[in-house]
């Protein structure tokens, strides 16, 4: 009955939460780059981008990070694109590893309470065989619902596991196509660094003196 509860919990909650519109809105990641076209917006757009979507919140990183670091590199936006995007996907796949393990421990409670059941009904037999053949089928059958009763749990915590496994990939697939898209956008304005100048030619040698003997 808990696990029933727990399950049908999570599979709400991700329902929920899972949601494109949540995720990464179809539109976001355009609008974003028009924005941005010009110049970089401001800390309080920013915030609100974090604010509207998981890609938001990933997309909103790199800003910030160009915006810290002007003369930042490619490979340090990368790595904070990746960073959030680490982040991201782990809030993806927050509950998913406790709808799995419903899914795999509901089958083997149904087993032990039909285990238990039988158990109790054949102690409960006399010793001498003069038990109710009629009575014992009857409690056969009632210990087996609790196996019955496990799987209705099971399977269905099985099914919404995968799918929701599937759509964690999917987005976490747009996710990085998205900060592909975002990196060279906003190395426009990185400030590029000034190369280190060279170091001046040693002077060349004094030529030597002529020799007396000459």
């Amino acid at each position: 009955m808990l696990c029933s509860i727990a399950a049908l919990a999570l599979v709400m909650e991700r329902l929920s939460s899972l949601r494109i519109a949540r995720v990464v809105p179809p539109r976001l990641l355009d609008e974003v780059i028009s924005v941005t076209r010009a110049n970089l917006p401001a800390a309080d757009v920013v915030n609100k981008l974090a604010d509207n979507s998981v890609l938001g919140t990933v997309l909103a990183s790199g800003m910030r990070a160009v915006v810290a670091e002007p003369r930042i590199t490619e490979t340090a936006l990368r790595s904070a694109f990746e960073s959030a995007g680490r982040a991201a996907v782990h809030r993806l796949e927050r509950y998913l590893n406790a709808l799995g393990t419903i899914a795999s421990a509901a089958p083997l409670l149904g087993l032990m309470g039909t285990v238990i059941g039988m158990i109790e009904i054949f102690g409960s037999q006399a010793p001498t065989g003069g038990g109710n053949p009629a009575l014992l089928a009857h409690g056969i059958s009632v210990a087996l619902y609790n196996t019955a009763f496990g799987l209705m749990i099971a399977i269905p915590s099985l099914m919404f596991y995968r799918y929701f496994r599937g759509q964690v990939d999917g987005y976490t697939l747009d996710l990085e196509q998205a900060a592909d898209r975002m990196v060279p956008h906003l190395m426009r304005f990185a400030v590029p660094r000034t190369p280190a100048p060279a170091p001046a030619p040693a002077p060349a040698p004094a030529p030597a003196p002529p020799s007396a003997h000459a």
